[in-house]
């Protein structure tokens, strides 16, 4: 017997409603990732959007394998706190080696100018 006929009507709709939220907000997070023009503006919104459609990608996991299961699935909420710890530190390491970089240069180039 398939677990997903055993369902409530309103917990498919909820779960379905959830993957859809995280499927969007990836790809409004891949999106601003192409779109977006500086170095900065463009690590934003994948941090967010990773952020966020993982954490409703969780969710619909979370409940389809709770009620489809008849305990709760906890391993969803390992992988929530991992994402919510990790990616705001990636962002801040990418942030400062960025601005180590643009520091080194810009002191490269001043040092250049001030030989010529």
């Amino acid at each position: 017997m398939n677990p997903l006929n055993e369902l409530s009507p309103l917990a498919t709709v909820l779960v379905s409603a959830f993957l859809l939220l995280g499927a969007v907000f990836t790809l409004v997070g891949a999106l601003g990732l192409l779109r977006l023009q500086s170095f900065y503006t463009r690590l934003h919104a994948p941090t967010l959007g990773t952020t966020l459609g993982t954490a409703f990608v969780c969710a619909a996991s979370f409940l389809y394998f709770s009620l489809a299961g008849g305990r709760l699935a906890v391993h969803e909420l390992i992988i929530v706190a991992l994402v919510t710890v990790s990616t705001p530190v990636g962002l801040i390491v990418l942030v400062r080696a960025s601005l180590l970089r643009e520091s080194l240069e810009r002191d490269r180039s001043e040092s250049q100018s001030d030989n010529a």
